[in-house]
Formats: C-alpha cells, structure tokens, sequence
C-alpha cells in the first residue's frame, strides 16, 4: 500500500480516505475484506492515530466500512452494488395526463411543515448554513455601507460582489470582468432577464429533458415555444439531437444546466461543452447556461462551463447563491455577453434595484475565504448524503429500480418500473410526512411517470434513512 506524503498536511485525511475508496471501487478491497488496522496505516503513512480514525469515520459514513466491535473495519459496500443509471429520455412522448402545475401545486403546499421529511425541495438544509457567521457578514455590511445598506444599489449590482464573482469566475477558467455581470434577485431573475432579452412571444426554445419545472412554467408564462431534447442521466443533452433540432427547426435560444444538473444530476463533459458553443457559434443561437449548481461538485476540481469556451458572447451565464449558502437572501447573478444591455436595460424597467445589504454580505464571505471554506464542508457532507441515499434505495427499492450517479450537486432521479405512479406515490407517502417530487413536474410532455427527484441536501441521519426505507416499501406495494 502506496504512502501518503506527510508534507501534503491540509486534509490528509480525506487524502487516505480517497485512496482507500478507489481501491473499494477497483473492488482491490472487496466486500466483507477486513482493511488494515489503524497501527498498521498508521505506521504505513507516518501520521498520528486520530487521522487514520478520521479518514475511517469519513469511509463508514458514505456507508462504504464499517466498524466490527473488537475486530477492526470492514469493507461494507461498493458502489458498484449501485443500481444501474436511468435510461436516456425520449421525445416520443405527447403532452397530456395531469398538468405538472397541478402535481407542483399540491407538492410545494405546506412545504415548510418541520415534521415532514421533505426530498422535494431543492436547496441544502438550513443546518448546513453556516447562520451566525452570514449574521455577522450583514452586520459588518450594515457598517461598511452608506446610510447602513437602506439606498437603492447600482442598477448593474453591487460592485463589491461583482468584483468578488469575477475573481471566483477564475476556479472555471470564465475570467470574467465586474462590468460583464449584473446581479439579480436569484438565478431565476436572471434566466427570465436573460429569455426576455433574447426571445419574444411565439419564438421556440430547445431545453433539455426532464428540466427544472419552473423553466418550463417560465418559457409558457412568456409564451414560448418548448422543445424538449432526450438527455442522458450522465452526459447530458444529446448533441446530435441538438444538432438537429437547430437544422430543422427555427429555434431562437437554448437552456442547458451544463453542470449536475436539476432534475437529472447530469454533467456534461468539458469536450461535449466546448463542441455544444462550436455549435451555437456556428448557427448564431445564444445559450443560456444555468450553472447554480457548479460549485457543488464531488471531483477534485470545479469542472468549467460552456462560458468557459465562450468566444462570441452568445453564452449567457446565470447562477446564483441561493443553492450554497443563503436561498433567502436571492443573490443572483448573470453574465450576459453580448446581450449585456438589454439585461441591463430590462433590470432597470423591472426593478430598478436588487437587495443591497445581501449582496454586500456574500461579497464579503466571497473575500475572506469563508465561502470557499464553507463550500468544501458542504460538498463532503452531500457526498456522503449522496452515497447513502444511494446505498438505501439500492438496499431497499425493487431490484428494477434505476439511479442516476451524479458527480455533484443536489439530486437523485429516480426511474422505477412502470408500475409505479409517482404522483399517487407522493400522495401515499405525504400521509407518512414524506414529500417527493414526482418526474411529472419536469416536464410538459406525457412522461416521467415513473420517476421521481429526490434532493440529498437533508444530512443523513436515521430519520432519513427510515423515510427512504419507507419509501422503498410504498415503491414495493405499488408494483402488486
């Protein structure tokens, strides 16, 4: 067994940790393999006793070990018991059945009810924010602001979080500049700045499929055309069917979440991003990219976006704070290239403002690295949320039961066998006090029936885990 560098001191840990799941997964360590003694690793790599305990206990929570009394650590689980990921979608399908406003409607009532566990919402827990320290930040901008924060702001936003956004925008490779971004009240503002800016009533828009329900509620409300395009539980949007959708059809602009994305968790890999701006470049269509959920990523490095290749100014980017550190304090924000002023222009007709105080406090987390810290704290807990979740339902599910693997982010899909209605699913399991989000909701087309989101952003606990048992066993008596 290869060593740990002692100099590599930050996290070593995790680093021993890593290295022992990449051997559960080459299956080097095979289920039920004890793993050798925290002496022995502790002699190996030339650190103390409670490093080798943290990266056990960083191993046994995913679920992958665990602790046998006066025996040692045992290899529990691979991921490779996970079920098989979720078929790619199709466009076969024809719109009718129940209306997703009704499912999203009856989903998102009494959604802040404490006692229900709640896999509907898609945001992190409150208890994974970091409150007191997002308090002091408000208090500090309170000081630092003229008149305490109470005037309007600069139409384009805060400068200080614009210039602190385009710092960050360094960890994807954007380098992008304080007067190419404007803020906005959540990402959502900024989508609908960034459709109102580039499409009017009646044009078609290409998204992908299943897709976050309120874009598609949005492009309807606006009166816009909605292709759907099959999409893969990995990889994202089928390139060719893109591809030919833009021949044959007069589409005006594109939706992707490039990265984990909402519902599906999919990650478009950086070559399939770079020949997806190829193609807009080439026929002249702007992409509107929702990367919300980028700096939620579970590998060893931020993948880029389609921004990142961007070389026209046809990528719009939008993003926002609302799924990593506050979602009430809607900060958001978009980089509109060569648009940047109709959003601009658009922003002022609407709101004339966005918040202050709030956007001077994220500047300020975004400056002293507290969000940079917080952001490594939160990604390991959802990993090992995601890990867990996983082992569960491949435990307690029907065996047919198909689970994306995402890299990052928030979200599990859910494909189970026909059989299954997740809509009366849901409508079972809120008697129980358990919410879910039927695959309905992401899409305006008669399918999805049989799937289902749930959000990983509760922390795990037993609580959790007795829900999704629970769940599995509705799953069970819905198939007979």
């Amino acid at each position: 067994m290869r060593s740990i560098k002692q100099s590599d001191h930050r996290h070593l840990y995790l680093k021993i940790s890593e290295m022992m799941e990449d051997q559960i997964n080459k299956e080097l360590l095979k289920i039920g393999d004890k793993l050798p003694s925290v002496r022995v690793m502790q002699k190996v790599h030339g650190v103390s006793v409670s490093t080798i305990l943290k990266a056990y206990y960083h191993l046994e929570s995913k679920g992958l070990i665990e602790a046998r009394p006066q025996s040692g650590y045992y290899v529990r689980f691979t991921p490779k018991q996970f079920p098989a990921q979720p078929t790619k979608s199709s466009t076969d399908y024809k719109p009718g059945g129940d209306t997703a406003e009704e499912i999203i409607d009856e989903v998102y009532q009494n959604i802040s009810d404490r006692d229900r566990i709640v896999f509907s919402l898609g945001i992190p827990s409150l208890q994974l924010i970091p409150v007191s320290k997002l308090n002091k930040a408000i208090t500090e901008a309170t000081r630092k602001l003229p008149f305490g924060g109470i005037g309007y702001e600069n139409v384009q936003g805060n400068i200080h979080l614009r210039k602190q956004i385009a710092k960050w925008s360094l960890t994807w490779e954007g380098r992008l500049t304080p007067d190419e971004i404007v803020t906005t009240t959540g990402c959502m503002d900024a989508l609908s700045l960034s459709l109102a800016a580039i499409t009017e009533k009646g044009d078609t828009i290409a998204v992908e499929s299943p897709c976050f329900f309120s874009i598609l509620q949005l492009a309807e409300s606006m009166g816009l055309k909605v292709i759907e395009l099959p999409t893969d539980p990995n990889s994202g949007i089928d390139i060719g069917a893109l591809q030919k959708t833009i021949t044959a059809k007069k589409i005006k602009a594109i939706i992707l979440m490039s990265n984990f994305s909402n519902p599906l968790g999919s990650y478009i890999p950086e070559d399939n991003k770079k020949e997806i701006v190829e193609l807009i470049q080439f026929h002249n269509i702007p992409l509107i990219e929702d990367d919300i959920y980028g700096d939620l990523y579970f590998t060893k490095s931020r993948p880029k976006t389609c921004k990142s290749f961007d070389k026209s100014g046809l990528v719009i980017l939008c993003s926002s704070f609302s799924k990593t550190l506050a979602p009430g304090y809607r900060v958001g924000w978009v980089a509109p290239g060569r648009y940047l002023d109709k959003v601009r222009r658009l922003k002022l007709y609407r709101e004339v403002s966005s918040t202050t105080l709030q956007q001077e406090a994220i500047a300020l987390f975004l400056e002293n690295g507290r969000y940079e810290h917080h952001l490594r704290k939160l990604r390991n807990i959802l990993h090992v949320s995601s890990m867990q979740y996983m082992r569960t339902i491949s435990g307690f599910f029907p065996k047919d039961t198909r689970i994306s693997h995402p890299q990052g982010g928030l979200y599990l899909w859910v494909e189970c066998n026909n059989k299954t209605d997740t809509y009366r699913l849901f409508k079972r399991a809120i008697k129980d006090n358990i919410s879910i989000a039927p695959g309905r909701m992401f899409t305006l087309k008669n399918q999805f029936h049989n799937c289902m989101r749930l959000c990983y952003g509760l922390p795990w606990n037993e609580r959790i885990e007795e829900a999704l048992i629970s769940l599995g066993e509705l799953v069970f008596q819905s198939n007979k």
